[in-house]
């Protein structure tokens, strides 16, 4: 018995079925303008009872549009789903892709020799990037693919729209803020709260451990001392807030996790916290580190104020302190920008302090 799939019909089936030439049949999918209307009618008819569609990638090639967008992902592609705020933003550019007719292609990179070929063959009109690092070698290749791309968050880079909130004086007011609300006044000197920050990760290789501000670079907004751009600017704003209330940022200690997940959050918070007394004030660079801090010092009853980033209902009613920039309207102001819809100039997003809920 045979098992060969039945003949696809062809541009000439339909043309011998409707009784035109096959050009009116190309006119009729790609140019319906150029045809009568009757002539176009008996054309869709006879393609109809054929089952005959147009061949999508054939049409991309003639066009030189795929109606696509790639969003380019350093992460694993699962992240985009199990992460709350990485879903939002993802959700942001698919608003933007289903009011403008387009598809997604989701295109992951391993930080290997192939991640340029990778990009790059994808077919796709333009490219929504994930924050990355500095030196990634993906920026400049796409930069020079003469497709329109914005990425969230950064590195800047010329040719690219870079879209996000100014995180240096947002991770500033937040960091003021816990502080503020942790400082213990009583009959003496005030008692001013032992800050320890939870940060993502430094660089490409994503290295876990404990270390003191005395430890990095001095001018953490600088790309080459600190790969990814979010985590220098949040770093810098955390020192410009801590500096400021009175606190040695050389002694502040620093737990860099390797994902932004809440357990390793929870483990960062335990490990930070152990040798300390009195009271204190965890920084984490999101809500989701920030809640996984948060069930670790339930489990001691310490006195810790909590700060976060995302502006999610769950860490405000948890009592975390945190900053609102929403990604979903990041995605869809990426989507835009890679649609060539605005300038590559930099697009600062608004964003605002979110105080906790009474617990």
């Amino acid at each position: 018995m045979s098992t060969s799939s039945p003949r696809r019909p062809t541009i000439k089936d339909v043309a011998a079925e409707a009784g035109v030439a096959p050009m009116t049949v190309s006119y009729s999918f790609n140019h319906p303008s150029r045809v009568a209307e009757a002539t176009r009618a008996r054309v869709l008819d006879a393609a109809a009872r054929l089952g005959y569609r147009p061949d999508a990638t054939a049409r991309a090639l003639r066009s030189g549009h795929a109606r696509q967008l790639g969003v380019v992902v350093g992460e694993h592609l699962s992240y985009l789903f199990d992460n709350p705020q990485a879903a939002q933003f993802l959700a942001g550019v698919t608003d933007v892709c289903v009011s403008e007719d387009l598809g997604v292609v989701l295109i992951p990179t391993r930080g290997d020799a192939s991640d340029v070929d990778r990009v790059l063959s994808a077919a796709v009109d333009g490219y929504v990037l994930w924050t990355t690092v500095a030196d990634d070698p993906v920026l400049t290749a796409v930069a020079s693919s003469g497709r329109s791309a914005a990425i969230q968050g950064g590195p800047a880079h010329p040719g690219l729209t870079c879209i996000g909130p100014d995180d240096r004086t947002a991770a500033a007011a937040v960091a003021a803020a816990a502080v503020a609300a942790t400082t213990v006044a009583g009959p003496g000197p005030l008692t001013r709260p032992t800050p320890v920050i939870i940060s993502f990760p430094l660089d490409r290789r994503r290295t876990g451990g404990i270390l003191c501000g005395r430890e990095l670079p001095p001018d953490l907004t600088d790309p080459s001392e600190v790969p990814f751009p979010v985590t220098g600017a949040r770093l810098a704003g955390y020192r410009d807030a801590l500096t400021d209330a009175g606190l040695n940022w050389d002694d502040v200690r620093i737990a860099v996790v390797q994902r932004n997940q809440r357990e390793l959050g929870q483990e960062a918070a335990a490990a930070l916290l152990e040798p300390l007394d009195g009271p204190a004030v965890v920084l984490a660079m999101s809500d989701e580190l920030a809640l996984g801090a948060r069930a670790a010092v339930d489990l001691t009853h310490r006195d810790v104020t909590f700060a976060g980033w995302d502006g999610t209902r769950e860490a405000a009613a948890s009592g975390i302190w945190s900053v609102a920039a929403s990604l979903r309207e990041q995605g869809r102001a990426c989507a835009r920008a890679a649609l060539g819809e605005s300038s590559t100039a930099a697009q600062h997003v608004s964003w605002s302090i979110v105080a906790p809920h009474p617990r």
